[in-house]
């Protein structure tokens, strides 16, 4: 494991001296986005730690895209017992959607 970048915290990946999971990186770049663009959307990160986590992903992808797979049935039983307002969702997916369109 890339100990500068990356590490194994709670049975999840971090970026090393962060609180960014690294779920919340490769979903921004298996979403089409660029590193410069991901870095901008997390702005304690530098841009070398965004292409080291994105490194990493490329490097263990098994490993990640399992920890991708439990974070996803995690959020959905979350959202199960827990629903937002119906409004709510709609003006995150308009934020999503303008940030990602810049």
């Amino acid at each position: 494991m890339n100990q500068d970048f990356v590490e194994q915290r709670d049975e999840s990946f971090y970026l090393v001296g962060s609180r960014v999971p690294l779920a919340s990186i490769v979903r921004e770049f298996q979403n089409g986005q660029s590193p410069e663009s991901i870095r901008s959307a997390f702005p304690t990160l530098t841009l070398e730690q965004v292409y080291g986590a994105i490194t990493f992903y490329l490097g263990h992808r098994l490993e990640v895209d399992e920890d991708l797979a439990a974070r996803a049935r995690d959020e959905e039983a979350f959202s199960e017992t827990h629903p937002a307002p119906a409004d709510l969702k709609a003006k995150l997916e308009r934020a999503r959607h303008q940030l990602h369109s810049r």
